[in-house]
């Protein structure tokens, strides 16, 4: 993150980003767990504040977030949300991953190749996808 964009994290933020971390849903404590103990070659941090958002995971010397989805992204007005939020990351310069829960859950080792297969590319201007790509 640039020095300057420290000044556009939401106060409410720092509070909610601890909340997060503590109690983590399942899919995102399974994740963690994989991303650790893959020793993927990038440092991730979780529950990570890029600018107005807080994201599920950040590394951010390779510029790529992780985010993982639950039932709540599905309607349009959350894909719209989505969008903005994607579309805010990559201007600064992030790459973005989108896993569901399902997929976390049910294809762990498919979603950690995808994670590893997008760290060996490495900084494209501008990625966005998960297992099925997109």
């Amino acid at each position: 993150m640039k020095k300057n964009d420290w000044r556009k994290v939401p106060t409410a933020n720092w509070g909610h980003q601890r909340e997060m971390r503590a109690d983590p849903p399942p899919a995102e404590r399974a994740l963690w767990r994989a991303i650790r103990a893959n020793q993927l070659g990038a440092h991730f941090r979780r529950q990570h504040t890029v600018g107005p958002y807080i994201v599920d995971f950040c590394a951010p010397r390779e510029q790529l977030v992780i985010e993982v989805d639950g039932h709540t992204h599905g309607g349009d007005q959350a894909g719209a949300a989505d969008q903005r939020r994607d579309g805010y990351l990559r201007s600064q310069g992030y790459r973005v991953l989108r896993f569901t829960n399902d997929e976390v859950l049910r294809t762990l080792d498919g979603v950690i190749a995808e994670i590893k297969r997008i760290l060996e590319l490495g900084s494209p201007p501008s990625l966005t996808g998960g297992i099925k790509g997109g």
